[in-house]
């Protein structure tokens, strides 16, 4: 089960249940769509994979009570900001390999 993590854990920027905006690796690292085009490069930090969306749990019990209130997000922020300098080294030796290929 997804934890659906509340925060980018570069900039803190929000990351509520049903954000557009969150972006996830393969670990479940959690970071925002602007920290992974703009800064990563579509590495993640802490793995070396690729960020995919985060899913969006149903706000409403549809079926088998699979829903939000049933199963939370959770409430604990990992802020790990990101050494852009190192990151970068990470980037150059890996970012032009698709995330299927790293």
């Amino acid at each position: 089960m997804l934890e659906l993590r509340p925060v980018c854990e570069h900039c803190k920027l929000t990351l509520p249940a049903d954000s557009l905006e969150a972006m996830i690796c393969s670990f479940e690292c959690t970071f925002c769509r602007i920290c992974v085009k703009e800064l990563l490069g579509d590495v993640c930090p802490n793995c070396g994979g690729g960020f995919s969306p985060r899913p969006i749990r149903p706000a409403k019990n549809w079926k088998g009570n699979n829903c939000l209130s049933q199963y939370p997000a959770s409430t604990i922020e990992k802020h790990r900001p990101v050494h852009l300098d190192l990151h970068k080294d990470l980037v150059d030796r890996i970012g032009s390999l698709p995330p299927d290929q790293r």
